[in-house]
């Protein structure tokens, strides 16, 4: 692999209805979830439509990544990719 996509991926364009043990779930076939984080709006306690998915491995990530990003859930499609990591 050339370039390091790192453990954690952004996962966005989710639906209003998706939830954290949703996220897990969808995310976990690709190997062990280290952590979601779905990202709230703390004056409507909604999701804002975004998340972060992290592995154990880059390579469970990368698998993950190739495998869902551009899937249909809960009737949005979805984009996942590296997070950046600062």
């Amino acid at each position: 692999m050339s370039h390091r996509i790192g453990t954690k991926l952004f996962v966005c364009r989710l639906s209003f209805y998706t939830t954290q043990e949703q996220l897990k779930t969808l995310f976990s076939p690709f190997g062990v979830v280290t952590k979601v984080d779905l990202v709230m709006d703390p004056r409507t306690k909604r999701p804002k439509g975004f998340g972060f998915v992290s592995y154990k491995s880059e390579i469970e990530a990368e698998n993950a990544m190739k495998a869902m990003n551009g899937r249909i859930v809960n009737g949005k499609l979805i984009l996942v990719e590296p997070a950046n990591e600062k």
